[in-house]
């Protein structure tokens, strides 16, 4: 294949702490609603395996700490031995392509709905605010939609619970066979709920001041890191991002007072965290970019600069990344990876095609959540008949 110097670098080689990478493109945590009764399903196992690579890096969707931590159908959970159990046949299946796979593990606080409580008691947040009505609905396991409820403020004593499930999920993983887990920070979910100013209205020592709101993740962090090993720990944010309400008044503060904060949990342990992950403002509910809403493209991405210059550590870049803008934040040193969604749903072998430059299937959003095992999830075509177990010659 034909390529500049700087094609190449999103296809070149990375050692990411323990971890030794083939390229740099990565499959993004993205809900695809198909467990049933929160436990993982065969279909899960193709549909991963369809987009592993030998030397690949893979996300696993949201996965659920508790039976409080859901906001979707069909979601799976991490923290049974049931669920363990089913996840093993997904990661045996990964790891026979020679690729790495983290879980992510997550908790939607206040994004959620009785009807996924327990108890049908309201979803627990770090406050009593609902999300509100408009642009915002959630989805039903009937497939219709509802608003979002008033949400129960976690009490202060709550809170190490909430921390102690995170810990014995990372645990679950990597019995489960997972190489790691990524604690999803980001998207207006559980963490971001206490990270955003425009959520937070606590008044105790998990509310007000930068520094009281980013006590959460920093705990649920270190936590896990001296559970499993920093170098298996991945932490998503996305100070700049208003999905579900999740606004800030002061976005590049923000993500600069967590980064600090990681860095010295870094120099405590004596050891790197695995990565940190960081939406670009681009993203937004419904995947397409508002003009000006997050400021302009090139203000954009010096949010994300001068977080990339403050962490020390591997940083992935995701939110609405082509081919062309993986390059160049690869190649300009914005980031170390580049993580692909909705690009990857509907190109099982989005890494042979960005390689080869090659055309890219157009995804079917109405199939984004469904819960049938093949429509809209494994039935998408390959490059050719071959392309499924096809390597790279570099990969």
């Amino acid at each position: 294949m034909d390529g500049s110097k700087s094609d190449q670098a999103l296809f070149s080689p990375y050692k990411m702490g323990r971890f030794n990478l083939s390229h740099r493109v990565v499959l993004a945590p993205m809900t695809r609603c198909r467990a049933i009764d929160s436990i993982p399903r065969p279909a899960m196992a193709e549909y991963y395996a369809q987009r592993a690579t030998k030397g690949g890096f893979l996300i696993t969707e949201g996965t659920m700490i508790s039976p409080t931590a859901a906001g979707f159908p069909h979601v799976p959970g991490i923290f049974t031995k049931e669920q363990v159990e089913a996840w093993k046949e997904i990661v045996d299946a990964v790891h026979a392509k020679g690729a790495v796979i983290f879980c992510q593990l997550w908790h939607v606080g206040r994004a959620s709905h009785q009807v996924y409580q327990p108890d049908s008691s309201p979803p627990i947040s770090s406050t009593e605010k609902p999300i509100s009505k408009k642009p915002w609905r959630v989805l039903l396991p009937d497939g219709t939609h509802d608003i979002y409820p008033k949400p129960r403020a976690l009490t202060i004593y709550e809170i190490p619970q909430v921390v102690e499930d995170y810990r014995q999920s990372a645990i679950n993983a990597i019995e489960a066979g997972f190489d790691g887990i990524e604690i999803h920070g980001a998207h207006g979910y559980l963490i971001d709920q206490f990270l955003k100013d425009g959520i937070n209205d606590r008044k105790d020592e998990y509310g007000g001041s930068l520094s009281n709101r980013c006590k959460f993740i920093i705990q649920v962090v270190k936590s896990v890191a001296e559970a499993i090993g920093p170098d298996r720990v991945g932490v998503r944010i996305s100070p700049a991002i208003d999905h579900l309400d999740a606004m800030d008044s002061d976005p590049l503060a923000l993500g600069l007072a967590v980064i600090e904060r990681l860095n010295k949990l870094q120099q405590e342990f004596g050891n790197k965290l695995a990565y940190l992950h960081v939406t670009q403002p681009r993203y937004t509910a419904y995947g397409q970019t508002e003009s000006g809403r997050h400021g302009s493209e090139e203000e954009q991405a010096e949010l994300v600069r001068m977080w990339r210059r403050t962490y020390e550590g591997t940083l992935i870049c995701s939110g609405g990344y082509t081919r062309e803008l993986g390059i160049e934040a690869v190649d300009g040193g914005d980031a170390d990876l580049v993580s692909f969604g909705r690009l990857f749903i509907s190109n099982p072998d989005l890494v042979l095609r960005f390689e080869l430059n090659a055309p890219l299937i157009r995804y079917n959003r109405s199939t984004f959540y469904t819960h049938d095992p093949i429509v809209g999830y494994t039935d998408y075509p390959f490059l050719n008949q071959n392309a499924a177990s096809h390597v790279p010659s570099r990969l």
